[in-house]
């Protein structure tokens, strides 16, 4: 691509970033967690079908899906999963097809009295905007369409396909991307500009689910030493997993890709709940628990380390050991990805046209991570034989309380993946 062509797109980003800021305000403003998708997906089809692309909006059926590598158990009802593509169809079709991938849900924002300000009334304060979903990631969603928006604004067309997802379900399966490559959405390439401050991720954990229930025997609390307390008994099995996590994390047990990484897996008791009454000793107990995986760790093997740490713990108990833990498997199966093993000829001229365009932007080479969380760049690159580039803006506080995105890292971003497209697609006349 000629510098000339490179300046006019960076000048059309720079020209619509008002727009860009304005349309991710509005997205922001969508509570968009978990089976709450719809009106803010009801948005974005209608931002694609603004722009000529051919959308496609539907909702996820299970039993299209359940067969499929990468497929993770379902967490609640589907009844409200809905998924849009739009699809940019080339005229020539001379370059390379592209898929940009983004999600749209967003995890629960806690009590809204520790946001400084409400997490769906989003404010923008010294370049950075603040509320639940703008770092995560719905800067990514915005930046995607943006770059297309830039493109078209100097009168050009990216001269391959381009299909541009907003998927449901990333935060807890994943299995909204895999909807996408079931309906028949594949590429030769994909961008995921998940917010890691402008650095290519080259490798990203898997994430295991797993829910883990207790059974106890009630009795008043003034007979408290006849019964046995669900709560109380799951404080050693946590302590047995967090055993297994460092184990796990060990020097010995770390691929290449995370030999320099202090703690790669990481184990999180997400959510606890037992008993009925406050003066009866509870019967039962769930905890919910979240843990990382290697790229190209076994996954059958994990679940097994997993089922004798808990049931081993369970055998020290008196009580326990007559009563073993049910461990029941719901949401992420996730595998780990890693970019950087894929030597193939598509994957090695993907990074490289992404380095020059993040030069062309930054002035500086693109830092390449390894990363402790999972995105939806598996499905592609484990699933589709397509390398799957996650780069995206810088933001803070995601999964926390004020969230927020640095706006020109947004911008930086999608003047990049402009260049990017323009690449890697190539460019026709509108």
């Amino acid at each position: 691509m000629d510098s000339e062509t490179q300046t006019r797109l960076r000048n059309a980003v720079d020209h619509l970033f008002d727009d860009q800021t304005a349309f991710l305000s509005e997205l922001v403003a969508f509570p968009s967690t978990r089976g709450n998708e719809q009106d803010a997906q009801d948005y974005m089809a209608q931002a694609f079908e603004d722009r000529g692309l051919a959308t496609d909006r539907w909702t996820i059926d299970v039993a299209d899906i359940q067969g499929l590598p990468g497929f993770s158990p379902v967490v609640g009802n589907y009844e409200n999963a809905v998924n849009v593509v739009g699809a940019h169809r080339a005229r020539t079709a001379r370059g390379r097809s592209l898929i940009l991938n983004g999600h749209m849900d967003v995890v629960p924002e806690g009590p809204h009295d520790m946001w400084d300000t409400p997490p769906y009334d989003p404010r923008v304060d010294d370049g950075w905007m603040y509320g639940r979903g703008a770092g995560d990631m719905k800067a990514g969603l915005a930046s995607n369409l943006f770059a297309l928006d830039a493109i078209r604004a100097c009168g050009l067309a990216p001269a391959a396909d381009v299909f541009v997802q907003s998927v449901v379900e990333e935060e807890c399966t994943g299995n909204g991307a895999l909807a996408c490559l079931q309906r028949g959405y594949t590429a030769q390439a994909a961008l995921i500009p998940e917010p890691f401050a402008e650095t290519l991720v080259m490798a990203q954990v898997g994430v295991m689910w797993f829910q883990v229930h207790l059974r106890g025997l009630p009795t008043h609390v003034a007979y408290a030493g006849s019964g046995s307390n669900a709560i109380e008994a799951a404080l050693p099995l946590i302590a047995a997993l967090h055993e297994m996590e460092a184990r796990w994390n060990a020097e010995q047990a770390k691929p290449a890709a995370y030999a320099h990484v202090h703690h790669p897996l990481n184990l999180n008791v997400g959510k606890i709940q037992g008993g009925d009454w406050t003066s009866s000793v509870p019967a039962w107990c769930i905890f919910d628990v979240r843990m990382g995986l290697y790229p190209g760790q076994d996954m059958q093997a994990a679940r097994e380390d997993i089922e004798a740490t808990l049931n081993n713990a369970a055998r020290q108990s008196a009580f326990l050991r007559n009563n073993l833990p049910e461990i029941v498997y719901n949401g992420f199966l996730a595998e780990g990805y890693a970019l950087g093993e894929d030597t193939g000829e598509a994957a090695q001229t993907a990074i490289s046209t992404l380095e020059t365009a993040h030069r062309a932007i930054t002035g500086a080479d693109l830092d390449k991570v390894a990363i402790t969380a999972t995105t939806d760049a598996r499905f592609f690159g484990l699933y589709a034989d397509t390398p799957a580039l996650v780069y995206g803006p810088r933001a803070e506080a995601i999964h926390g309380f004020n969230e927020r995105v640095d706006l020109e890292s947004m911008r930086r971003v999608t003047q990049a993946t402009a260049l990017f497209i323009a690449d890697w697609c190539g460019l026709e006349t509108l």
